[in-house]
This record gives C-alpha cells, sequence and structure tokens, in this order.
C-alpha cells in the first residue's frame, strides 16, 4: 500500500488536537489539497480516498450540522466546507466496506446539505439589508451547486434528495430567488436520472407536481412561470406515463397555461408543452369535465396553500410591532386630526365674534349719527338696561331650567322610593303576621312494657265489640242504596250549578243595564246610536268589553315600581284601580 499523503496527515492531527470551535477553518485547508495544480486523476482519487480514511469528510458533514453563526467564518465557512464535502465524494471509489458508504454516509451527507440550504433559505428570508441578503443568497447558491455535484456523480441519490423532507420544504417557498434556485436543482435532477420520479413514492411525487401547478396558478412572476413550465415540459417529455398523470391529475392546467401565461417570454416551451397535454387529452369536454377540472385546480391551490400553513412558521413578533406601530400612528394621526379641527374651530369662533362686534358697533354708530346730541345719553342708558334685562333673562332661564332637570330627577326618586318603601312594609307585614310554624318533632317509640299493655287493651275491646256479621244479600241491598242517594246528590248537585250559573248571569246583566243607565245622555240628547245600545244585547257587551281591555293595557304598561306592591297583596285584597278591569261584571250571556 503507498503511503498517505503528508498533509492530510498533518490535518487529520491538527484537527484531532483542536478545540470543537476551531475545526470549520482547519478544514477549508481540504480546498487547497484538492485544488493543487500538480494532481494527477490518480493522484487527486488517492487524497480523496485517504481524507476518507482519516475521517475528514466525517468532520465536514458533521459540522454542517452546527449552527455556523457563533463559530469563527460564519456561514460563508459553512458554503465552503459544502463544496469541499461533495468534491471529496465525487470520484471516490472506496473499496473496504462500500455499503456504509454509498447507503449510510451518502444519504447523511445529503441530508445534512439540505438542512444547512433551509437554515441559509430562513436567514436569506429574515434578512433585513440587502447586502446581507445578497450574502446569503450566494451562499445558498454554493450549497445547491455542491448538491448538483454530488448527485451529478452518484445518480442514485437523485432519488434521496426528491424524497428527502428539507427538499419539499425548501421548494414550498414564496421567496422569489429561493424558488428558481430550488427549480433550477429539481431541473438538474430530472436532466440527471430521468426515470426518478417514478421510482419515488406516489405522495412525493404529486407533492411535487402540486407546488410546480401552484406556482403556476397563483403567481405573475414570468420568472416563476417559466422555470414551472420548463419542468413540466421536461417531466412530460421524458416519461409519457407522467404525461398522462399531468393531464388527469390537473384537467384545467390547460386553460390556465393558455390564458395565464400566453405572451410571457416563453411561447415556444409553452406551446411544447400545450402539444404534449392535448395529445392526452380525451375527445368532447361536456360540462362535468369542465368542473372537474376546475375542482382539480381548486384542489391543487388548497393543497400547496395547506402545505404552507403546516410548514410555514412565520415569527410572530414581527407582526406585533407592525400592529402596535400601525395602532400608535393611527393614534397619532386622530389627535392632529382631531387638534387641526378644535384650532379651526377656535379661528371661526374668534372671528364671528370679531364680525358680531364689528357690526354692533357699526349699528351704535349709525344710531348715533341719527340720534340728537342732547338724546345719546338716555339711548345709551336704554341700551344699557336692555343689554342687562337680556342678560338677566337667560341667566334665569337657565338656572330655572337646571333646578327643574335636578326636581324633577329628585322627585322620580322620591316617588320610587316610597313605593318600594311601602312594597318592603306590606311584605314584613305579612310575614309578621303570619303563624310561625313549629319544627316538627317525630313521635317517641314505646318501651316493651307499653306495647304490652296497649295490646291487651285493643284485644280487650275486640272481645267486648265483635263484629257484626252482614249476609251477602244484605251487602248487595246497601250498595243500590249509596248508588241511588249517590246519583240523587249528583243530580240535585247539577240543577243547584245551573241555578247558581243562571244567577249569576242575571246579575252580570244587571250589572250591566245598570252602568249604561248611569252612563245614558239625557232624554233630549238621546240619538239613535244610543237607543240601539239598549235594543241590542251584542253593543253594551263589546263596550264594556273595550273598556275593560284598554284598562288592561294601561296597567301593564306600567312601570315596574308601579306594579311592585302588587307582590305582597293579600289574595283576597282586590285593589281600587283593578276595579274597573273586573270582568265578573260583564254580561255574556244574552236573552233567553
Amino acid at each position: 500500500l503507498a503511503a498517505a499523503d503528508p498533509r492530510v496527515l498533518a490535518l487529520a492531527a491538527q484537527v484531532t488536537e483542536s478545540r470543537e470551535q476551531d475545526i470549520p477553518l482547519l478544514l477549508l485547508k481540504l480546498k487547497g489539497i484538492l485544488n493543487s495544480p500538480s494532481l494527477g486523476c490518480e493522484e487527486s482519487k488517492k487524497i480523496k480516498q485517504d481524507i476518507y480514511d482519516y475521517d475528514l469528510t466525517q468532520y465536514c458533514m458533521l459540522v454542517l450540522r452546527q449552527d455556523h453563526s457563533r463559530l469563527r467564518g460564519g456561514w460563508a465557512t459553512a458554503a465552503q466546507l459544502a463544496e469541499v464535502l461533495s468534491h471529496c465524494c465525487v470520484g471516490l471509489e472506496v473499496k473496504e466496506d462500500p455499503e456504509e458508504f454509498y447507503k449510510k454516509f451518502l444519504p447523511s451527507a445529503v441530508d445534512n446539505l439540505l438542512f444547512l440550504a433551509r437554515r441559509l433559505q430562513a436567514r436569506f428570508i429574515r434578512a433585513i439589508k440587502d447586502e446581507d441578503k445578497q450574502h446569503f443568497l450566494r451562499w445558498f447558491q454554493a450549497v445547491t451547486d455542491a448538491i448538483c455535484w454530488l448527485f451529478g456523480g452518484h445518480i442514485q441519490l437523485a432519488a434521496c434528495v426528491l424524497q428527502n423532507d428539507h427538499f419539499l420544504q425548501l421548494l414550498i417557498t414564496d421567496d422569489v430567488e429561493t424558488a428558481i434556485i430550488m427549480m433550477s436543482v429539481l431541473h438538474n435532477i430530472v436532466r440527471v436520472n430521468s426515470s426518478v420520479l417514478l421510482q419515488v413514492d406516489e405522495e412525493t411525487l404529486h407533492s411535487v407536481l402540486d407546488e410546480l401547478v401552484y406556482k403556476l396558478s397563483s403567481t405573475t412572476n414570468p420568472v416563476i412561470g417559466n422555470a414551472a413550465a420548463k419542468l413540466l415540459l421536461l417531466v412530460a417529455k421524458f416519461c409519457k406515463q407522467l404525461g398522462k398523470l399531468l393531464t388527469a391529475r390537473y384537467k384545467g392546467l390547460k386553460g390556465l397555461l393558455s390564458k395565464q401565461w400566453t405572451g410571457k417570454g416563453f411561447d415556444r416551451d409553452l406551446s411544447q408543452l400545450l402539444d404534449l397535454l392535448y395529445l392526452e387529452q380525451s375527445n368532447g369536454k361536456g360540462e362535468m369535465q369542465r368542473q372537474h377540472q376546475a375542482a382539480c385546480i381548486i384542489q391543487a391551490v388548497w393543497r400547496g396553500f395547506q402545505t404552507r400553513k403546516r410548514l410555514k412558521k412565520l415569527p410572530q413578533a414581527v407582526t406585533t410591532l407592525q400592529r402596535s406601530f400601525r395602532a400608535k400612528r393611527e393614534q397619532e394621526l386622530q389627535h392632529l386630526k382631531k387638534q387641526k379641527e378644535d384650532e379651526a374651530l377656535k379661528l371661526q369662533m374668534q372671528l364671528r365674534r370679531q364680525r358680531a362686534m364689528r357690526l354692533f358697533h357699526e349699528r351704535q354708530l349709525a344710531f348715533l349719527e341719527i340720534i340728537h346730541a342732547s338724546q345719546v345719553n338716555k339711548y345709551m342708558e336704554e341700551m344699557e338696561g336692555r343689554s342687562a334685562l337680556t342678560i338677566q333673562r337667560f341667566w334665569r332661564g337657565y338656572r330655572a331650567r337646571r333646578s327643574f332637570h335636578q326636581q324633577r330627577q329628585s322627585l322620580k326618586e322620591y316617588k320610587a322610593a316610597v313605593i318600594i318603601q311601602r312594597a318592603a312594609c306590606k311584605f314584613l307585614e305579612k310575614r309578621r303576621r303570619r303563624r310561625p310554624l313549629s319544627p316538627w318533632k317525630g313521635p317517641k317509640g314505646l318501651t316493651d312494657e307499653q306495647r304490652l299493655a296497649l295490646q291487651q287493651k285493643v284485644d280487650d275491646y275486640i272481645k267486648l265489640h265483635p263484629a257484626s256479621e252482614m249476609s251477602e244479600e244484605m251487602s248487595k241491598e246497601l250498595h243500590m242504596q249509596a248508588q241511588e242517594k249517590l246519583a240523587q246528590f249528583l243530580l240535585r248537585s247539577r240543577l243547584d250549578q245551573r241555578a247558581v250559573q243562571r244567577r249569576e248571569t242575571l246579575l252580570a246583566q244587571v250589572n250591566t243595564d245598570v252602568e249604561l243607565l248611569m252612563n245614558a245622555p239625557g232624554l233630549a240628547e238621546t240619538t239613535e246610536k244610543d237607543l240601539d245600545v239598549f235594543m241590542s244585547r251584542s253593543v253594551p257587551v263589546a263596550t264594556k268589553a273595550r273598556q275593560s281591555h284598554h284598562t288592561m293595557l294601561k296597567s301593564s304598561r306600567w312601570p315596574w315600581w308601579k306594579k311592585l306592591g302588587d307582590e305582597f297583596m293579600e289574595d283576597d285584597v282586590i285593589p281600587d284601580d283593578a276595579l274597573s278591569a273586573e270582568l265578573g261584571t260583564l254580561y255574556i250571556g244574552g236573552r233567553k
């Protein structure tokens, strides 16, 4: 075996003895070793083998997982280490334990590179300064190039990259720059391994295609549309089965492409894609097919939205800060607007006051020019008297109105307090008049001696008063007599009830006639309408019912404090105000 390269040996010794935070900068020396101009093809393979044997590639892969914002060199060092790792793995042929290299090491390297790309993408989106954005975008591009270089040298890694969760999350983004870079990575994957989309599972394939269709339907950026259309064209060209899947799954895709993206600068690729889709289209487009196409587009958009909603976690601090800033700015604008309105109002009041004073002085001067000089003092005294009377009149009116409003409120409160006190006194009086109920006490238990004495008395009474025996015929006769007496009693009670009802009807009729006679006008003032009241029985009944109804409505509209005393009134006491609403005086029978 040939001896290992001394530079690799020295670097491995330094990495082993150095601190963790100094390892990334030491590993950058591998870039100089790999880029030496004196190396040939065999020598380059030998150095890559030495780097792998001394676990320097393992160090590079593990360093990519660290947070480089706290390490020396920062994220620029991480991007360079990603390039070093990809160059060390491409062209390397491991002879000892190749299964570990191809099935464990390379998938782990791809996962770490995609994880680093996700971190750079997140910091690029959150960056505020343009300079920081350019740096993070350049480093993100370098990491994605390293990924492309890695699966370009190892074709079997294309499916591993496509099925990685980090790759799907990198592809699902609303940022234009990183989205274009990730679609270029996907383009390279399909170009390197055209059958990779058939090797992955159905869920991953649908997620990728859903995202491409969503980008075509949700954006108007021609760069994004061009990249997505080229990807779909590449997928449809390499595999007819995927072309059928596009036509069957996204039935509204053709209309979307022709309406939204025609004339955007990539008509050649767009026309090729439309031709491929139309080849797979069945003849005839009915109403059900158009509805199905619309449903597919809605489902694609909804799936993309739901995926973003699950995977995208926006910082809440920015939203809170913006909300508070907008609220504060709105308050300041409202304050300034109110201050300007107050100033304008004060200025208008001042101008009106000045105009009124000027008109008053002009009127006085005009009167003074007309009035004789000897009458000026008298005129001025009259004007002062009138002014004083006007001021006094306004002041007395204001004071009287204020006193009236105060007294009315206090009078209302006094009346309410009196009613509440009266109701409370009635309630307390009613409670005092009630007979206090003594607590129930159960009977005391009997002793054995008392129970024996009581039993003896019962036995003696039974011996002195034996039960009389009755035959069956006597029992039946006694039952028949009881039934006859009960029937006579029921008949007599029914007749009595009818007599009472007729008596009440006659009393109601008499009361109604008495009220009509009391309220009737004199004979000299009697009209035909008054005669109808006494000739017909329905008119007075309707009149009395109307009066009772109005009285009941009026009492139901009273405020609560006027009806408060009714709750504590005795059951046999009827208020005087309710006598007019009593329906017992209303005759409802009619003529016999």
